[in-house]
């Protein structure tokens, strides 16, 4: 017993009322607490968690009798302390036994006239401590509403809390589903630019192969008549003579202009010059304005009692 009577107080506390623990009873985050203070902080709760961490628990208090016997230990300790204080200033001699209210000390009679003190100041004990401990009683109620009032500032800034993180996972869905917009907005531009990239390739392709073909037809033609005329170089002069007007004319072939032959390119000013400006312009189109009033936090709205 004299090992648990010598234990610091200070862990023998309830960390609500300040005082030693009566009738302890421990949560299943090992923090332990008096029965009585922790059922009146939880009266108005409808989420019951310890004080210190902030863990939920249930209704279910199993009460800490390894903690509730130091502290009656304790609390025996002081008792007999007490009881021999009073003994050694009450006075040995005499049977009366009253309350100084000048010097606030206990004392009998005979030795208050020893001291050539009258008996004006002088009160029957129990008197006294009714008097004294009604003195007490008034000036603990603001105390006690001051405790209160600290409890309720501490559940609605938890209550703050709560509301602030609900607050910002709505918004992230909220910012998360606009960008998703936007995202498929730009993919679908994407899609449309390039759609009519490729629409100019086909249709330059189609072009260009038209141009093949009729270029193909004319070196067909020219080969065609290079080897009439190689021939009639060949032949005896007098058929050669014969038919000179007629490869003379042959040779009198105009030429077509090769470098319109190729045609235009692919207008690439046409699909990227001020592209982004573009899409700019129709994104703003589909971009809302959310305008969503920020409460900031008053601390002081917390702090103040």
């Amino acid at each position: 017993m004299a090992s648990i009577v010598s234990l610091p107080e200070g862990n023998l506390s309830c960390s609500v009322c300040r005082d030693i623990f009566r009738d302890p009873v421990i949560l299943s985050c090992r923090h332990s607490f008096c029965k009585v203070c922790l059922l009146e902080l939880w009266k108005h709760k409808e989420v019951l968690e310890c004080p210190l961490c902030r863990r939920r628990s249930s209704l279910e208090l199993p009460f800490n009798l390894n903690l509730k016997r130091q502290c009656e230990a304790v609390l025996q300790e002081r008792s007999r302390e007490d009881t021999t204080e009073v003994s050694e200033v009450l006075c040995n001699l005499h049977n009366e036994k009253l309350f100084c209210l000048e010097d606030q000390q206990l004392l009998c009679l005979k030795c208050k006239a020893l001291k050539k003190n009258t008996n004006d100041g002088l009160s029957q004990i129990d008197k006294a401590a009714k008097n004294y401990k009604e003195e007490l009683q008034t000036a603990l109620k603001p105390l006690q509403g001051n405790l209160k009032a600290f409890h309720k500032v501490i559940q609605s800034c938890h209550q703050a809390a709560e509301n602030i993180t609900s607050k910002a996972q709505h918004t992230e869905k909220q910012i998360k589903k606009q960008f998703e917009k936007l995202h498929q907005f730009l993919k679908d531009e994407e899609a449309e630019s390039i759609a009519a990239l490729r629409e100019e390739e086909e249709q330059k392709n189609k072009t260009a192969k038209e141009k093949i073909e009729e270029m193909c037809r004319e070196m067909s033609s020219l080969s065609e008549t290079i080897r009439a005329i190689e021939e009639d170089l060949r032949a005896e002069d007098n058929s050669f003579l014969q038919n000179y007007k007629v490869t003379v004319k042959r040779t009198q072939y105009t030429m077509p202009d090769l470098e319109s032959v190729s045609g235009p390119l692919i207008n690439v000013a046409k699909h990227l010059g001020n592209l982004q400006f573009k899409v700019w312009e129709k994104m703003q189109e589909i971009v809302q304005y959310i305008w969503t009033p920020i409460l900031p936090i008053r601390v002081s709205a917390c702090l103040k009692i």
